[in-house]
């Protein structure tokens, strides 16, 4: 996969410092993924690299639009996409995943890829509802503030909310007679 190398990263040859990459993603991006989410996009992610003896830090910073279909209507539409997330690869004896933000990669490491990294966080970024711009207001007029909460009482409740008193003669006879049957 030629594409798939334009997001290489050489460690190798990187100094003990800050070093700073730039990858543009689109269409093709996305085709090399097999998520049926996102159709497609185009997107610019800042990656930060710290390098030190035993660790990588990276710092993603993404930006742009991705093209996703509305649940309610099955159109297209374009997504905004604003990422800023940190990983880091710890240097060891081995390939593991220590942690969802911490792997280990072997101490003779070339090299890394970080595009299943970017797209990644660009599919977490998303709405879990993916809604098309027009139906947003409807959405913020449907909120949870116009909702009414009615509460009665029953005759014979007091108005005090005190623990006091017995609890047993609040119970309805019917959880009673269960109480029996052990």
């Amino acid at each position: 996969m030629k594409k798939l190398k334009e997001y290489d990263i050489n460690i190798a040859k990187l100094s003990n410092k800050t070093h700073q990459f730039e990858f543009d993603m689109d269409d093709s991006f996305f085709d090399l993924f097999s998520g049926e989410i996102m159709h497609g996009g185009k997107l610019h992610a800042d990656v930060e690299l710290e390098k030190t003896e035993t660790l990588l830090t990276l710092h993603f910073d993404i930006k742009g639009t991705v093209r996703l279909t509305c649940d309610r209507s099955l159109e297209e539409f374009d997504q905004p996409v604003d990422v800023q997330e940190t990983f880091r690869m710890k240097f060891g004896p081995e390939d593991t995943e220590l942690d969802e933000d911490l792997w280990q990669i072997a101490s003779d490491t070339q090299q890394i890829n970080v595009a299943q990294h970017l797209y990644d966080y660009i599919g977490l970024s998303l709405p879990m509802k993916k809604l098309h711009p027009r139906f947003l207001e409807e959405e913020d007029e449907d909120s949870d503030d116009d909702i009414l909460i009615y509460s009665s009482k029953h005759a014979g409740d007091s108005d005090s909310d005190s623990d006091e008193g017995d609890d047993d003669d609040d119970i309805d006879p019917r959880w009673d007679a269960l109480k029996n049957l052990n």
